[in-house]
């Protein structure tokens, strides 16, 4: 499955800055446990999916997940062994711009050891610092 717009209003977009933290997507919304950002990054489409995958495969058809970011901005690249100059590259991958607090995965109907240990596995697939929260915690 290819992470990426069905369609948008411009193919390249600036680089941008990654300043301050979520004030969306903090708190848990559809599950019992969430996995959030601790440090702020680009999440790319590749890595979202792995990390989606090593969690379906841990919790099984115990648990039911949802993920809570997409990754909508696109990063261009020139080509290899290209001159200077003649404008900006292609569009080369999809990134999801993460803050820290922010939630990418929430799961429910699974017990806490097993989502942690799905947690685990999805976090190593991740750029970035993570952490597990519950509904009953206060988030970042």
């Amino acid at each position: 499955m290819k992470l990426q717009p069905k369609r948008v209003k411009y193919r390249k977009v600036h680089l941008g800055r990654i300043r301050g933290k979520a004030s969306r997507g903090i708190r848990l919304s559809f599950g019992d446990y969430g996995l959030a950002a601790q440090e702020g990054g680009w999440l790319t489409a590749r890595q979202l999916e792995a990390a989606r995958i090593a969690i379906v495969r841990s919790i099984g058809d115990e648990g039911r997940l949802w993920v809570r970011v997409f990754p909508d901005k696109s990063v261009t690249k020139k080509p290899l062994e290209t001159r200077m100059g003649k404008g900006k590259g292609e569009p080369a991958f999809w990134v999801a711009v993460i803050r820290p607090g922010r939630i990418l995965f929430e799961v429910a109907g699974a017990d806490k050891e097993r989502t942690m240990v799905a947690f685990r596995l999805a976090s190593h697939k991740l750029p970035f610092k993570t952490t597990l929260i519950s509904s009953n915690e206060v988030p970042l």
